[in-house]
């Protein structure tokens, strides 16, 4: 007998941050005991140590229990038997591994240096097997990466002044293959529950360390742990400019961006300018990271307010084309005919294989046709990449002829097309935080071009017939690979299709598809999902 689950409604987020602000302290502590026997074990471990690590840095001067001798007698037997046979059973690691924060919390290095020595490093190197597929946060329920963070700061807390740099790297260098090290002082230093004594001393000797690891690692333009952790020291002693001495004797694309981020989060823009303009003249990967820098000294720019930014943005599109690098230079217009004249230029010197960028251009033009045979020629697979010009053709199509139904036209939006490659500048300022380059939406360069007029009798034709072939391409290319997880998507263009044609032509061609599927119900089901919602 099959058992019925009983759906739950979601309860909208924006709703709980309301309610949490009127409960007490003592409200929130009953409903913290009264869910945590909700959550599953994982779960439930994670949540447990969270509160735990919280309340032992909020002042209030409480700790856990920290282990006694004896306990740690028995974790490291229980770490060398483990090692013996091969395994061990994970619940049993994370209550140990547990006792290792406890010590840590309790500010006794010694003990969670040599428990998390003892269970961290063969776990790392594969001597004891948790029974996981891939990755041992598969079973733990302790954050090993913060265990692995912790065992370096009690390497520092627990070595003499003069070998605290040697110490430090060891550690690292036992546990990296289970805990991700980025920027080690920035990570040792969160992690610690008191400041690290004599960091100037140890900064000095970590900097000689690093800097001599990373002159050996390094291998042309390939980039190290230890490139990173050295523009991380060099940043702390000598600033921005410490990373410009590095940037210019390197000239890699990591290193100058380094030193221009530095710039940028200083608020300093004039030199970040020049930054931006000397890192895109002098960077060795030119393809991949100049178009880049350019966008930076355009950030730059426009953050100073220089009047030369729609020279900066053409250029960068000119030296660097991508879908977003051109809506700032078109969408950077202030009217229709220098709109106009802008994709008319941009459309003789834009790569043959952007596509979308050149149905754009195409749609701008007035010129239907031509953007029409770049849909029907497109592949069925590869809707996600940079170039492909379904994602933008298709809905903007869908709106020229008409067929904007409620049920359907969300389906596929314009404005989700981020255009955007990794060699972007959002690549490299990501957090919201940051300014960003303005980047203007599809629709207000639509408009500001006045394209979207209703297209005449013999352009809507060449429309409706694209966009069919393309549905066409999109259903045969995501059944015949079996990627299930599209077959919404391929249903969604066939109706869309369907919707905006009501002639008999169309309704035999949307029998052809369901009859040459027939055979595929996971497809069916979708069109008759989507066509029940249309």
């Amino acid at each position: 007998m099959k058992r019925r689950h009983r759906s739950i409604a979601k309860v909208e987020s924006s709703a709980v941050g309301p309610a949490l602000d009127v409960l007490s302290a003592e409200d929130l502590r009953a409903l913290v005991r009264e869910l945590l026997p909700w959550l599953d074990e994982r779960t439930q471990a994670r949540f447990a140590n969270a509160v735990i690590d919280r309340a032992a840095r909020g002042g209030a001067g409480w700790t856990p229990e920290r282990p006694g001798d004896t306990r740690v007698r028995d974790i490291l037997a229980f770490a060398e038997a483990a090692t013996r046979v091969g395994h061990a059973d994970a619940s049993e690691v994370d209550g140990h591994l547990r006792q290792g924060t406890n010590a840590f919390l309790t500010k006794d290095y010694r003990a969670a240096y040599s428990i998390f020595r003892a269970l961290l490093v063969p776990i790392g190197e594969g001597d004891i097997d948790l029974g996981q597929h891939e990755m041992v946060d598969e079973v733990l329920g302790v954050d090993v990466n913060a265990c692995a963070v912790q065992y370096a700061v009690a390497a520092y807390m627990t070595a003499v002044p003069v070998d605290r740099a040697n110490a430090v790297r060891q550690a690292i260098d036992e546990v990296q293959s289970i805990g991700c090290f980025v920027a080690p002082l920035r990570e040792m230093e969160q992690a610690a529950i008191e400041p690290l004594p004599d960091l100037d001393e140890f900064l000095l000797r970590w900097h000689a360390l690093i800097e001599e690891t990373a002159g050996a690692q390094r291998r042309g333009e390939w980039e190290v742990d230890a490139d990173r952790w050295l523009r991380e020291i060099v940043q702390r002693l000598e600033g921005a400019a410490g990373l410009a001495s590095i940037a210019r004797e390197t000239k890699r694309a990591q290193d100058l961006g380094a030193w221009c981020r530095a710039l940028v989060e200083a608020r300093d823009w004039n030199a970040a300018l020049a930054a931006f303009e000397e890192a895109a003249e002098i960077v060795a990967d030119k393809s991949d990271a100049r178009g880049t820098f350019l966008d930076g000294a355009a950030l730059a720019a426009q953050e100073l307010r220089h009047g030369d930014l729609p020279t900066r943005l053409e250029r960068t599109w000119r030296e660097a084309p991508t879908f977003a690098r051109l809506r700032r230079w078109l969408g950077g217009a202030g009217n229709r005919a220098t709109v106009i004249e802008r994709a008319a230029e941009a459309l003789d010197a834009c790569p043959q294989k952007a596509h979308r960028q050149r149905a754009f251009l195409h749609v701008l033009l007035d010129d239907f046709e031509a953007a029409a045979r770049l849909l029907a020629a497109a592949a069925g697979l590869g809707w996600s990449g940079q170039e492909h010009p379904g994602p933008l053709l298709f809905p903007l199509f869908q709106a020229m002829l008409g067929g904007n139904g409620p049920a359907l036209a969300g389906a596929i939006d314009p404005e989700s097309i981020g255009g955007t490659n990794c060699d972007d500048i959002e690549s490299m300022f990501a957090s919201p935080d940051e300014p960003q380059l303005a980047t203007p939406g599809i629709d207000r360069i639509l408009a500001l071009a006045d394209a979207k007029r209703p297209p005449k009798p013999a352009a809507r034709t060449a429309l409706l017939g694209a966009m069919r072939k393309a549905a066409e391409k999109r259903v045969a290319g995501v059944l015949a690979e079996k990627r299930r997880r599209y077959y919404g998507h391929a249903a969604k263009l066939v109706l869309v299709c369907a919707a905006l044609d009501s002639t008999a032509e169309t309704a035999d061609w949307v029998a052809g598809v369901r009859h040459a599927y027939r055979r595929f119900p996971a497809f069916q089901a979708e069109l008759a999902r989507h066509g029940n919602r249309s």
